[in-house]
């Protein structure tokens, strides 16, 4: 079999987590485009929360 880790396909063989990215920048790339999008929606949500309330403070 092409691509498989293992001997045979079945979970048994299986004794640990697999994590692709581990020992690689990938895990705090992926924290950083996490946290970019997170603050961009926040930025975004503030922004039209602050339009609709000055509506009614005028």
């Amino acid at each position: 079999m092409f691509g498989f880790p293992y001997e045979t396909a079945d979970w048994a063989v299986v004794d640990g987590a697999m994590f692709v990215g581990w020992g690689s920048a990938l895990p705090g790339i992926c924290t950083a485009i996490a946290a970019i999008i997170c603050v961009g929606v926040l930025v975004y949500g503030q922004a039209s929360e602050t339009k609709k309330t000055a509506r009614y403070t005028k």
